[in-house]
């Protein structure tokens, strides 16, 4: 039986890692692992899997992690519509792409 994973956190939600104390913008999600197989390291690859937008001053870089790396950080106010425009492009379907990328 396969068994299905809810994801913890939502598209748009701000989560900081746990060991390399960033934070940063939930960009997707994967139910599971989506990269080459055997590159998570000690990592379960059967959990949901995030890409996660860190801003910094020269733009910003994207980062995948694992669900268990991951916690909320109710404490940073997520970005305002202004700030999502500048940071994001974003289609007539609500679908969001970092500036540097496009959406298919």
């Amino acid at each position: 039986m396969t068994q299905v994973h809810t994801a913890r956190f939502g598209l748009g939600q701000i989560v900081r890692h746990r060991d390399h104390a960033f934070h940063g913008l939930v960009m997707d999600v994967d139910a599971t692992y989506a990269g080459p197989a055997a590159e998570t390291g000690a990592v379960a690859s059967d959990q949901p899997f995030y890409r996660i937008l860190i801003a910094d001053t020269d733009g910003g870089v994207i980062a995948y992690a694992a669900e268990d790396s991951l916690v909320a950080t109710p404490e940073i106010e997520p970005l305002s519509p202004e700030a999502e425009r500048e940071w994001f492009t974003i289609d007539a379907q609500g679908r969001h792409a970092p500036r540097s990328q496009r959406l298919q």
